[in-house]
């Protein structure tokens, strides 16, 4: 199939970029309901049809690897085909993902789950760019309400997700869970058809993915370390405790029905305040921003081990999820400002595999360090990562001063 080219355009339009926000952040809620269907599902599926129950949990770390593996080709598409193309392949795989997960079921196949949920990985690298793309004709001072206008998507990903689970899971008998995949899938063609509402300029026309200075260069900037870093401590840690809690809070007595609902105010709390960071990010900076978000995941996780009841679980998950927002959006605009058009692609990229190479490491690590040392262990390892995060936040303002004359 021949593939049409985007127009070449290099601009600054906020008009344009305020549209094409909104448009992905449309997209996001479609799309983003992918990685809550499998969330939800896969665990209680693979528990029937793995081979040892210890593997329960593989498809949804095959998910995460699926998400890591597929970033730096997500930016080689970008950068060679245009952005939307890029993001279309990325909707092409969430069907797929939905289709041969179904087939899993039907079939009982363990291994074809695991193939259905890499694929709903590789989806997922697609859509988390959407926050990138939202800047492409965005001024430095409307970047970061793009990106978090995207991201205010996640809070409807979230209810979407979760209802089409509830609504579709008998749909098909005596499958359990069959028409919640067909709907994922659905799910991912609507998300298709509103990208195509996009106007994305490219800045060229190479299809070369190293134009522009040496990534060695580029990465080797201390504001471009400090984005990297703070987005990759914010991101694992909030998985790790995000993956962990559910299990924890039922090992503490609570209900299934409570730890739902914990993980629904950590849902809310990651994606509500996105209709203001972006403004607050504007008024006071984002690397104020930055440090506040990695100050209330420390507070959270304090939160998390001053008791074991009901109330410690929920807020701390909340507080969790607002750091998170804070802290990965500002890293995120951070990140914009690292780069020339024409490098974004591959900048973009190389940031977000760093970054989803250590979610995927929280992701298979959570459930080690629950079961082999329990709720505590999890919370007390956010704070040297967090930690050291900050003292690289410290060190990238101090570089920033001008030196005395």
């Amino acid at each position: 199939m021949a593939v049409v080219a985007e127009p070449v355009l290099d601009l600054i339009d906020d008009r344009l970029a305020a549209r094409n926000a909104v448009i992905l952040g449309v997209a996001q809620a479609l799309a983003g309901g992918n990685n809550t269907v499998i969330v939800a599902t896969t665990g209680i599926i693979g528990s029937m049809l793995a081979p040892d129950p210890a593997l329960a949990t593989l498809p949804i770390s095959f998910m995460v690897a699926g998400m890591w593996m597929g970033t730096l080709p997500v930016g080689m598409l970008a950068k060679a085909y245009g952005r939307r193309f890029a993001l279309q392949t990325g909707s092409a795989f969430g069907a797929l993902s939905g289709l041969i997960s179904c087939a899993a079921v039907l079939h009982g196949s363990f291994w074809l789950l695991l193939v259905g949920t890499m694929c709903g990985g590789l989806y997922a690298a697609a859509h988390q760019s959407y926050r990138f793309a939202a800047t492409d004709t965005a001024s430095p001072q409307f970047r970061a309400k793009a990106v978090a206008w995207v991201l205010a998507g996640g809070i409807f990903a979230a209810v979407i997700g979760t209802e089409l689970v509830i609504f579709t899971k008998d749909s098909w008998q005596p499958y359990l869970f069959a028409g919640s995949f067909l709907a994922q899938s659905a799910c991912a063609v609507l998300a298709a058809a509103v990208l195509t509402l996009l106007k994305i300029p490219r800045p060229s026309v190479s299809r070369s993915f190293k134009d522009g200075r040496p990534l060695s260069a580029i990465v080797a900037q201390p504001k471009f370390i400090v984005a990297v870093v703070c987005g990759l401590a914010a991101y694992s840690m909030m998985n790790m405790e995000m993956t962990s809690a559910p299990l924890a809070m039922i090992m503490c007595n609570h209900t299934v029905d409570e730890a739902a609902h914990g993980i629904q105010w950590h849902v809310i709390g990651m994606y509500a305040p996105s209709f203001i960071t972006g403004s607050l990010i504007a008024r006071f900076g984002v690397r104020t921003m930055m440090a506040v978000g990695l100050a209330l995941i420390l507070v959270a996780a304090s939160i998390s081990l001053a008791g074991l009841g009901l109330w410690n679980f929920w807020i701390g998950l909340a507080l969790l999820g607002v750091g998170w927002n804070f802290a990965f959006i500002s890293a995120t605009t951070l990140v914009t400002e690292c780069h020339d058009p024409h490098e974004r692609n591959k900048v973009q990229a190389f940031n977000d595999f760093l970054v989803f190479g250590a979610m995927a490491i929280a992701s298979f690590s959570s459930g080690a360090l629950l079961s082999r040392f329990g709720w505590s262990t999890v919370n007390e390892v956010v704070f040297p990562v967090i930690l050291v995060a900050a003292l690289f936040l410290v060190w990238g303002s101090l570089v920033r001063r001008p030196k005395p004359v």
